[in-house]
């Protein structure tokens, strides 16, 4: 268990302490890559499914529509040779370029933008960028949903923070601002919703050992 795992884990461990992660990723695909001592609660697929620490998953139902628009635009990659690029999930469907040269990547990403901008607009998806991939995703399936949800669960007198380091996470950011405190986690700043900066890894685990230290 790495360091940061290790001091989530305590925090999770803390009565009065809730620790959900939100993620763009499959709620079981980002299960597999934690190691922590208590069983999480993860909102996966951008707020389109949740699973609850007690392993309970609840997904959101897709129409025909977005059915077949995602297995159309799947079909479409393939043909481009994008077979082990391509990222199934609930409601999404994502193109990952990070690894290929710079002009292979440009290109793929062109072509995939072009193809996708029609099966979107022809199935009521959305089309999104996120740092190293487009993505296609029903709509409504974004972090800030999760984010909405959460706050609606819990107390006024709770302190809400929120850290995250993608694109998509500024959905989030939107949604949490003037209700808790955005954090955006990356070594270099960019235009952003959120209202804090962290450098990993020095500070990321400081302001983790200080939350830890402040639930107990």
């Amino acid at each position: 268990m790495c360091i940061r795992d290790r001091i989530i884990s305590r925090i999770m461990e803390k009565p009065g302490a809730r620790v959900v992660f939100v993620t763009g990723r499959a709620c079981g695909d980002l299960l597999s890559l934690l190691a922590l001592s208590v069983r999480p609660e993860i909102w996966g697929s951008h707020g389109g499914e949740r699973l609850l620490p007690d392993g309970t998953l609840e997904e959101m139902r897709l129409s025909p529509e977005h059915e077949q628009g995602l297995a159309s635009a799947s079909a479409l990659a393939m043909g481009l040779g994008m077979e082990k690029r391509l990222e199934t999930k609930p409601g999404c469907l994502a193109a990952h370029f990070r690894g290929l040269d710079e002009p292979q990547a440009a290109s793929l990403k062109r072509e995939i933008f072009a193809a996708w901008s029609k099966t979107a607009k022809e199935s009521g998806l959305t089309l999104h960028e996120f740092d190293g991939g487009l993505e296609l995703r029903v709509p409504g399936f974004d972090k800030g949903r999760a984010v909405r949800k959460i706050m609606a669960e819990t107390g006024p007198e709770a302190a809400l923070f929120y850290l995250g380091d993608d694109v998509t996470d500024e959905d989030a950011f939107a949604a949490l601002k003037g209700n808790g405190t955005p954090v955006l986690v990356r070594n270099e700043p960019r235009p952003t919703h959120a209202e804090w900066l962290l450098r990993p890894p020095r500070e990321l685990l400081e302001f983790l050992s200080r939350w830890n230290a402040a639930s107990a």
